[in-house]
């Protein structure tokens, strides 16, 4: 299989402190792949080793074939986890900006600009100043910048963060689009619902190790099977029923893990009578709780 990325055994330290403890990824190219983590698991680090803005300690990493990010920066797109754009400077000049410094002729960089940022509904702004745009205007043009150049290999660290919902619907096109035209695109999230929704492979790491990885229905084919519950009532049912391993209750929904051989018509039965019961299924567990069970049931989501 040919890789868009490869990590051999990478390690990164920062004093006495392992940010990154010998993480091997083989990721293919053209699909979308999500690395997964509590805030401070390792993500950030392993991308900016990628990017070789830092260098591992050991091991060895392999982007697009080559050895080194540096020799090859106008093949990739990168959004850092920390956002910024220049304020007085208008939307599509600094998107076409961005594509100049990528290496395009400045008029396909400007021509390219306008069309990125009418694409994704941002015309009426094209000439309007980056102080002037909300928060998820601000980085939609940003994203927009980074993928100005069309890079083969596209790589946004915590993209979603701080996105209203429409603007995460806007996000999540974008990534698909970038998957249809053939690129890879990696991005790196600690919600496990945009991952659920986007990922063709993803690996979760804590406190620097991977945990798992490998393609979606492979991480959540690794689970127990769950039963998905929407209801009214008192939670207060949902306690010592028969054959239940765990139970995550959120208030109007919940999760329940089953022992091994437990019947789910029993705890359906157990149910029925004292809550109002508005779905019952099961099914795979999803990927929150899939990443609850991998760290030991400390994670911050």
């Amino acid at each position: 299989m040919d890789h868009a990325l490869t990590l051999d055994r990478v390690t990164k330290r920062f004093g006495d402190f392992t940010a990154v403890d010998q993480l091997s990824l083989r990721i293919p190219r053209g699909c979308v792949y999500g690395f997964l983590g509590q805030n401070g698991a390792g993500k950030t680090t392993t991308i900016r080793m990628v990017m070789s803005i830092f260098y591992p300690d050991a091991g060895s990493i392999t982007v697009l074939g080559e050895p080194n990010a540096e020799a090859i920066k106008d093949r990739l797109g990168y959004l850092p986890e920390e956002k910024g754009l220049y304020k007085k400077m208008r939307a599509g000049e600094i998107v076409a900006y961005f594509g100049k410094l990528k290496g395009l002729a400045p008029a396909v960089a400007n021509r390219r600009a306008r069309e990125l940022l009418a694409r994704y509904g941002l015309s009426d702004w094209i000439d309007k100043r980056c102080e002037s745009l909300s928060k998820g205007m601000g980085q939609k043009v940003q994203i927009l910048g980074t993928l100005i150049h069309e890079p083969e290999l596209v790589i946004l660290d915590e993209p979603f963060s701080g996105l209203d919902p429409v603007n995460q619907e806007a996000l999540r096109e974008v990534i698909l689009d970038q998957k249809r035209a053939g690129r890879t695109v990696i991005f790196s999230t600690h919600v496990m619902s945009h991952a659920e929704e986007l990922c063709d492979f993803l690996f979760l790491i804590h406190k620097g190790k991977k945990v798992l990885d490998g393609t979606l229905a492979e991480v959540k084919a690794g689970g127990e099977p769950t039963i998905h519950l929407d209801y009214d009532g008192d939670g207060a049912a949902l306690r010592d029923l028969p054959g239940v391993r765990q139970v995550r209750d959120k208030g109007k929904q919940a999760e329940i893990l089953l022992l091994p051989g437990a019947d789910p018509q029993a705890i359906l039965a157990a149910l029925v009578g004292r809550l109002r019961i508005r779905r019952f299924d099961t099914r795979e567990p999803s990927l929150q709780e899939i990443f609850i069970r991998a760290v030991g049931g400390r994670s911050d989501e």
